[in-house]
């Protein structure tokens, strides 16, 4: 041993520096690593990114090869300072040696290594996966005799080296990304994949028409009375019901009645056939929109009646009013987007009290709270806890509201102003 050249002695310790910094740095890259970017890049045909999914996917085996490596290194600058030392001092040499060893491998063996490796995990994981792929071959016995013990050991725990870490990201998780990609995401459609995952979250209850404004026709009116309902609605479907809106018979399409009339055979027992000829879709209350999108889609309807637990209808809901909440309005005519909400010239909004909070939320960008009752009308009413009078003032959150008209024990009008 005393033969050995200093310098080579040295090289060889420059040498096993290198060779743990490199399981250090690789280890922290690997792991650290993007698992979706790097799925992005393995489906994209990049062999380093499949390789280095092959290597993940059996974290024991990567793990044994990774400390197998990291322990010779150790060993190995151990020893060689150690003959180092024998050869220039005495033993009393060995503390002295030993405190210097420990400073260069923390240094230069772990903290360096590990923060590169952590600060470009894509580059070094995928550089250091063909290392990997050739070490995993030649040390797999090794490897695997090692890892049959620590298996069987962990096994007694009940955990097994197939239990492989679920990286599925929750809607709150995934909101986060989409937050955090305000460079990649522009604004509305951060919006909409937001609104995306919000939709099991929010039910037909909380965007639908309730029941005292939906538009529908009472097959029991004169039939002149409802010829003009027609001619003037400005829907292209219509619930169609008999006694009280609690029995809709069916939904008319306009385009169809307009060709029955075109050709002067509509009358009110035609309009009846017609309303039977397509039936009502009813969903119960509580029915998230993810859920009903469903429903639409596989029904190939854009008009569901809302039932409460006691089959009483309690409001409409349309496909255009679910869309909208994932793009936004998206209609074009002023009159309709508007129906329900009247700007006025000192910046103060008058509306109906029956409009749907989220809706005027959307229309306004406002925040009004929308975890309570579901109109304008229901807030208000809680707020005061009674029945206002008209010229009640009061305060929402930042909003100030004062109740212009009272009808049928609801607010019927109300002034709006941000503050």
């Amino acid at each position: 041993m005393n033969d050995i050249p200093i310098g080579l002695l040295l090289l060889a310790v420059i040498l096993m520096i290198v060779i743990c910094a490199f399981f250090a740095s690789t280890e922290t890259a690997l792991m650290s690593i993007n698992r979706y970017r790097l799925r992005h890049k393995a489906q994209s045909g990049n062999r380093s990114a499949k390789l280095t999914e092959r290597l993940l996917a059996r974290p024991d085996r990567l793990i044994g090869v990774i400390l197998l490596g990291s322990t010779f290194a150790n060993v190995g600058i151990a020893t060689l300072i150690t003959i180092l030392t024998l050869q220039l001092y005495d033993e009393s040499g060995l503390v002295v040696a030993s405190g210097v060893a420990s400073i260069l491998m923390f240094i230069f063996g772990e903290l360096a290594p590990k923060t590169f490796g952590a600060l470009h995990p894509e580059r070094l994981a995928l550089t250091s996966a063909w290392v990997y792929v050739v070490l995993d071959k030649v040390l797999y016995p090794i490897i695997w005799s090692a890892n049959l013990i620590a298996n069987n050991l962990l096994r007694l725990f009940g955990i097994t080296s197939q239990q492989v870490s679920n990286h599925s990201l929750s809607s709150d998780e995934i909101r986060t990304i989409v937050a955090e990609a305000s460079s990649l995401i522009s604004k509305s459609h951060q919006r909409m994949l937001v609104s995306i995952l919000d939709l099991e979250k929010i039910t037909v209850e909380d965007i639908m028409i309730p029941r005292n404004s939906i538009a529908a026709i009472n097959a029991d009116d004169e039939w002149d009375d409802i010829l003009e309902q027609l001619r003037s609605s400005p829907h292209t479907r219509l619930p169609v019901y008999e006694d009280t809106i609690d029995n809709v018979i069916g939904i008319l399409h306009l385009k169809t009645v307009a060709q029955n009339l075109a050709h002067g055979d509509l009358d009110k027992e035609t309009l009846i056939g017609l309303a039977r000829a397509r039936e009502p879709l009813f969903v119960p209350a509580g029915t998230t929109l993810n859920t009903q999108l469903h429903n639409f889609q596989s029904n190939r309807r854009r008009i569901a009646i809302i039932v409460n637990e006691y089959g009483d209808v309690q409001g409409l809901v349309t496909l255009e009013d679910l869309l909208e909440e994932i793009v936004g309005e998206f209609t074009t005519d002023p009159a309709t987007l508007y129906r329900d909400i009247h700007q006025e010239a000192n910046g103060s909004y008058v509306v109906s009290g029956s409009i749907n909070i989220r809706t005027l939320n959307r229309r306004l960008g406002w925040n009004l709270p929308t975890d309570g009752p579901r109109t304008l009308n229901g807030l208000i009413s809680e707020h005061l806890e009674s029945i206002p009078e008209p010229g009640t003032s009061l305060k929402l959150g930042s909003y100030t509201v004062e109740i212009i008209q009272i009808g049928d024990n609801v607010v019927k009008m109300a002034r709006l102003r941000d503050l």
